[in-house]
């Protein structure tokens, strides 16, 4: 038995310790041996220059990956095991990635507080997909009121149109609408008043905070900086679908798989 065979198809095909066992006519315990003789690399081969997205999944309630990835080649970066998803975390990432001598011609992150004012001098794009997601939590799939629906609309065209198309719409719906995110309800009982409609106000106010890194990738046009971070999501979709053909790993050979499977997913390896 090859080992290094036994860990591709281990990782990157479906068989579990019991189906290689059977295969090769020993037993599962003898499999997962070789295995764990396997030398696993923990990073990816490098480009010169790089758009590097970055995000964080967890695979548990204390244990995530934080990637970041290379949007163009679409070669994993680097990547860390985190407790908790942190601003100085990714600030680190980014170091070390330019410490590796690989120059960052921008960056396409969420909207994580403080994050977006983390990487001076650095292009950066929020992902527009997670500022519709932003929106979407605010006034649901599926809001009634007019104001919002047509506010949904509005948010759902930013990816399939341009910076100054989309701040002219957006300035058109709040002067149709300013008078309704300004309305008051007061309690009753306390006597106070408070904005009666104030999670369509959050939603906007959202889109307003970020709306000078939305467009990044226009203002930057020529860099071809991408408006999401899809990549990643794929990646880590990727993973947890590879992952949960082996479920019961410890944290120690959970992490061995994601190594190996993030140094080699963007060669092709499924």
């Amino acid at each position: 038995m090859d080992k290094q065979e036994l860990w591709k198809a281990y990782v990157y095909g479906k068989q579990t310790y019991s189906q290689l066992a059977l295969e090769h006519g020993v037993c599962s315990r003898t499999i997962q041996r070789h295995i764990d003789l396997v030398k696993v690399g923990t990073q990816s081969p490098a480009p010169d220059s790089c758009i590097v997205g970055i995000d964080t999944s967890y695979f548990g309630r204390t244990f995530g990956v934080m990637l970041f990835k290379d949007l163009i080649s679409g070669a994993n970066l680097y990547w860390t095991f985190v407790k908790n998803e942190t601003i100085q975390a990714y600030k680190d990432g980014i170091a070390i990635i330019i410490a590796k001598g690989i120059a960052i011609e921008g960056v396409v992150c969420d909207g994580k507080p403080g994050l977006l004012h983390s990487f001076l001098g650095i292009p950066t794009q929020m992902c527009q997909f997670h500022q519709v997601a932003t929106v979407t939590r605010y006034i649901t799939r599926k809001p009634r009121m007019q104001a919002a629906v047509e506010f949904k609309h509005l948010v759902h065209f930013m990816i399939e149109t341009d910076r100054e198309s989309f701040e002219g719409m957006l300035a058109e719906w709040y002067q149709k609408w300013e008078w309704f995110l300004d309305e008051r309800t007061i309690n009753p009982i306390s006597g106070r008043s408070a904005y009666t409609h104030k999670r369509l106000r959050s939603a906007y106010k959202s889109v307003k905070r970020n709306l000078p890194w939305l467009f990044t990738w226009y203002d930057h046009i020529a860099l071809g900086i991408p408006n999401t971070n899809n990549q990643l999501e794929g990646t880590f979709t990727a993973l947890k679908n590879k992952l949960r053909n082996h479920n019961g790993l410890n944290m120690e050979r959970k992490q061995r798989f994601i190594n190996e499977f993030l140094r080699h997913q963007q060669q092709g390896w499924r």
